[in-house]
């Protein structure tokens, strides 16, 4: 067994586990391990799971594949390894350090417990969603439902990312940009968390995020 768990700016945004077998990574949603960011191609890495240590392929010359801040074209990985992709990070963990914790009730592994119990949280909160405050689509709601919601236009600058964890969605973006704004202030490099009702200006369009008051 292998864990994958992705991190975007230092911040945990989803874990997997596999047993075996070729392990997709990158951008488009049909990979095994999704990480949606344009510096990651759409299919941009293959992990050959099949014996200890793992393999690690890169797909696509385009897309460099780093790994622990070297570049691979392929490479095997230890536990621990890192995987850097842009402002993401994907931290490899072998089924030594982890088997513990998915057997027993006590995990020797604190940290990989830590942020299990996190993601497992997240579906406590109370579902949340944009509402569109202005232009051709005044009223359309975008549902905060998945992990990491990416919003913005492709080749313009303007990516935002809201991450859902378990004390509540928080935007940042990838790419610094005067046109993105919260209550009016701009959102810079900042990780802030969403307020029910804050208002965000998103490549000039006003959205207002607000949470399900009905949520037990």
């Amino acid at each position: 067994m292998a864990k994958f768990t992705v991190f975007f700016k230092d911040k945990p945004v989803h874990s997997s586990i596999f047993e075996s077998g070729n392990i997709h990574i990158g951008r488009d949603e049909t990979n095994d391990l999704a990480v949606d960011s344009l510096a990651v191609a759409p299919a941009h890495a293959v992990v050959v799971l099949r014996n200890t240590p793992p393999l690690i392929k890169q797909l696509n010359s385009d897309f460099p594949l780093i790994i622990n801040g070297t570049q691979h074209i392929e490479t095997t990985l230890q536990d621990g390894d890192t995987i850097t992709i842009g402002k993401h990070r994907i931290v490899y963990s072998s089924s030594e350090k982890f088997a513990a914790s998915t057997s027993t009730t006590r995990s020797e592994d604190p940290e990989n417990e830590k942020l299990n119990q996190e993601l497992n949280n997240n579906v406590k909160l109370p579902e949340a969603n944009l509402q569109v405050m202005g232009g051709k689509h005044i009223g359309r709601l975008i549902p905060l439902k998945k992990t990491m919601t990416r919003l913005g236009r492709e080749g313009s600058g303007i990516i935002i990312i809201i991450t859902r964890r378990k004390d509540g969605y928080f935007i940042s973006m990838l790419e610094v940009n005067k046109e993105i704004k919260i209550n009016g202030a701009e959102l810079a490099d900042q990780t802030l968390l969403l307020n029910n009702n804050d208002i965000l200006i998103i490549d000039k369009i006003p959205m207002q995020f607000f949470m399900d008051q009905q949520h037990d």
